[in-house]
């Protein structure tokens, strides 16, 4: 047996937990999140390159991810904002696509009924989104406003009689090529505000088309959707979503999930780094034992760590109903800019096998993009920051 012989899966921190956070769940959490955690080795983990590959979604994973029932952990279950958190990393060090899949299904389209609905309409809806057996996409984003849709817009709503009628587009919405249900953010040509409305998606009227030809999230079936004269009953209409700031209320507690999301991205980017560098040989020798290796190794370690101690402090502020906007912001700004370092160390240690799929880093470093732009770019939700330590909008 050589000196270099290693087990990676048997050394010290092979979960990339380097300071035990989660010691700070509670014994039924952590059972729970090994219970996640073998769901995802064992369904997600196998089919995650060749579905990234081919740019389709594994559509068999839905009924299994819906016995595995994790929608909803916090308000549903009753679990803390800590454990969904780390959950949600889980997800994404497994696949970012089923990640954002799940992100915007049980985030931002079950967050909006669960914040804007009324009791009559959640009785009425959630069982089915909880159960999986309806799907949903969120519709904000706009083909022609992304950082600056909250004043700007453009989809309309106008009420006749019992009755609402939409007309416009949204961009980049995912899930919307498959999903029954769509939340429509529009813009009430009677009082300018934006309201929030349950798009039944064989409307007539509504028609979403494939993007095609992404670099990221490629496994993600996003969309362009057009609404051309779609007629909602006043029934669908979210009764507590009546202006942005409603809306803002459920991208507040996602942009958090979203900064998870670059804590996840950057476990997956050391395990298989780690992994790389302890099993390829260099020179005749394993590439981990080599300085520069170590360093960048432990370069990537401390980004994790440092995004992940920011996560755990924010969830936990969010358990205690005290977390701020711009507390959020500052989350994401500062742990997908602490990804994109992290997964370009990583991409660099696998050298040419780093820019094929095959390794998988390829596919983390393409899938980092996504997560650095959506849920607010790196520039807007530093301006939201900036705002708050300065009590001076940089934003026009």
């Amino acid at each position: 047996m050589s000196k270099f012989d290693v087990d990676v899966n048997n050394l010290p921190y092979a979960d990339g937990d380097f300071y035990a956070f989660e010691q700070l769940l509670s014994d039924a959490e952590r059972e729970r999140l090994q219970q996640i955690r073998d769901f995802l080795a064992k369904e997600v983990k196998p089919v995650a390159v060749d579905h990234w590959n081919r740019a389709e979604f594994p559509m068999d994973l839905i009924p299994k991810i819906a016995e595995l029932d994790v929608m909803s952990p916090v308000r549903r279950q009753g679990y803390s904002n800590l454990f969904a958190g780390i959950v949600h990393a889980e997800f994404t060090r497994a696949d970012a696509s089923i990640a954002t899949f799940m992100g915007v299904h049980d985030g931002l389209f079950t967050g909006s009924i669960e914040v804007m609905a009324s009791e009559e309409q959640k009785a009425r809806w959630l069982p089915d989104i909880y159960a999986l057996k309806k799907i949903g996409a969120f519709g904000l984003t706009e083909p022609l406003g992304g950082s600056d849709v909250a004043g700007g817009t453009r989809t309309t709503a106008k009420r006749d009689g019992d009755n609402w009628i939409l007309n416009g587009a949204k961009r980049w919405i995912g899930n919307a090529t498959f999903s029954d249900w769509v939340v429509i953010f529009a813009r009430d040509v009677d009082d300018n505000q934006v309201k929030a409305f349950m798009v039944d998606t064989s409307t007539p009227g509504y028609t979403a088309t494939k993007i095609e030809n992404k670099i990221a999230l490629r496994t993600v079936q996003n969309a362009d959707i057009t609404l051309e004269n779609v007629v909602i009953s006043d029934a669908f209409k979210l009764v507590h979503g009546n202006s942005f700031r409603d809306t803002n209320k459920v991208l507040k507690v996602t942009r958090l999930a979203v900064a998870w999301q670059a804590v996840g991205q950057q476990l997956a980017t050391f395990d298989v780094a780690r992994r790389y560098a302890v099993e390829r040989l260099q020179f005749g020798r394993p590439l981990a034992s080599f300085q520069l290796i170590q360093d960048q190794l432990v370069q990537i370690l401390g980004n994790a760590v440092a995004s992940m101690g920011m996560m755990v402090r924010l969830s936990q502020l969010e358990d205690l109903g005290e977390a701020k906007d711009e507390q959020s912001a500052l989350a994401k700004a500062f742990t997908t800019a602490r990804m994109r370092e992290s997964v370009a160390l990583g991409r660099s240690i696998l050298g040419g096998n780093g820019i094929v799929t095959d390794y998988e880093m390829a596919k983390i470093f393409a899938d980092a993009e996504a997560i650095y732009s959506y849920e607010g770019t790196y520039e807007i939700n530093s301006l939201v920051t900036a705002r708050a330590i300065t009590g001076i909008s940089a934003i026009v």
